[in-house]
């Protein structure tokens, strides 16, 4: 058995580069571009995608001048239970980063809710991130329909209309990492994400990492103009593992503070969640989770660690090719 060198995986590490989608491009191409890099990465970063500078400049500057303020102020929001301020507590088990953070749902109610009890200018800051979460769901809803058109499914909003919809569970979580004395410290632990995909977007400074299915952390150049999409657990049983969650960490800063915003795409609480009956082709290829809704899976999420592997849980008894009946979407 031949053993590749230290140097030999380095190398390889250093020559992969994450794929780039540029929502400008001729739709057939662009869907099956979409397609590749979700399959081979389950990560890529969109350029071209439409959101004005403007919303987003808007919606760092309030997050900045959120996080400037005392911490006796940020704790108005009400402690992340799940919504709302945390810090340095991830999740209700122990995971603990060197962040700070907000967690709001990304609904219109809900966020100018939070807004009153945060901000000086509550008006403004409602709007300015309501804002920000209408163009990145346009955004995400663009990417799930690129997905489907490159699947095959008839239905051409099948995700998207999930999204879409006034029930859907979608989330805005936007983390603040200070500098720190202490070089290349863990601000947020490995983990994959639970929803269906995730947008992300960063300030001008690093510490993303994602790991590759070739075994290695590669760091992610940060773009505050780029967003970067990660395929999240839902899609990865959607598709029963043609897709595969991607996981990632976050390294501090020993200079400047990092902030970034992500938007998790969720389904409503009570979407029954199984593979695509294209992707199914039973005994040959039968389904490798077993159907559950969102709600199961979200309290499944909660009670386990950052890093556990939450779809262990929902594995399928592959000895028998038929499953509990569940209502289908598609």
């Amino acid at each position: 058995m031949v053993v590749a060198s230290g140097r030999s995986k380095e190398k390889r590490r250093k020559g992969m580069e994450i794929p780039t989608i540029d929502l400008s491009m001729e739709r057939g191409e662009l869907s099956e571009r979409v397609v590749k890099a979700c399959e081979e990465y389950g990560f890529f970063r969109v350029v071209r995608h439409n959101v004005g500078k403007e919303v987003i400049r808007r919606m760092e500057e309030e997050s900045e001048e959120f996080f400037a303020k005392k911490t006796k102020e940020k704790r108005r929001a009400g402690p992340a239970n799940p919504f709302g301020y945390g810090l340095s507590k991830i999740g209700p088990n122990g995971d603990m980063g060197d962040l700070e953070y907000l967690l709001l749902q990304a609904n219109p109610l809900s966020i100018s809710h939070t807004s009153k009890t945060i901000a000086n200018h509550s008006t403004n800051f409602s709007c300015v991130v309501n804002d920000y979460v209408e163009a990145v769901k346009e955004v995400t809803c663009e990417i799930l329909d690129l997905v489907v058109e490159g699947l095959g499914i008839p239905e051409k909003c099948a995700l998207s209309k999930v999204i879409r919809d006034v029930h859907s569970d979608c989330v805005l979580r936007i983390n603040h990492y200070p500098p720190l004395k202490q070089k290349n410290s863990i601000g947020f632990g490995a983990h994959s994400d639970p929803q269906i995909l995730t947008i992300m977007r960063s300030n001008d400074v690093g510490g993303l990492q994602i790991y590759t299915r070739q075994g290695f952390w590669i760091p992610v150049p940060p773009d505050p103009n780029q967003f970067f999409v990660m395929v999240g657990d839902v899609f990865q049983v959607l598709t029963n593992g043609k897709f595969m969650s991607v996981r990632h960490r976050a390294l501090t800063n020993t200079m400047e503070a990092r902030m970034s915003m992500m938007y998790f795409a969720a389904p409503p609480l009570d979407w029954w969640i199984r593979a695509l009956p294209m992707m199914v082709s039973p005994p040959q290829n039968p389904s490798l989770y077993k159907p559950f809704t969102w709600a199961q899976y979200k309290q499944a999420t909660y009670s386990l660690r950052l890093g556990d592997s939450r779809l262990d849980l929902f594995k399928a008894q592959l000895r028998t090719h038929h499953v509990s009946a569940s209502p289908s979407h598609f």
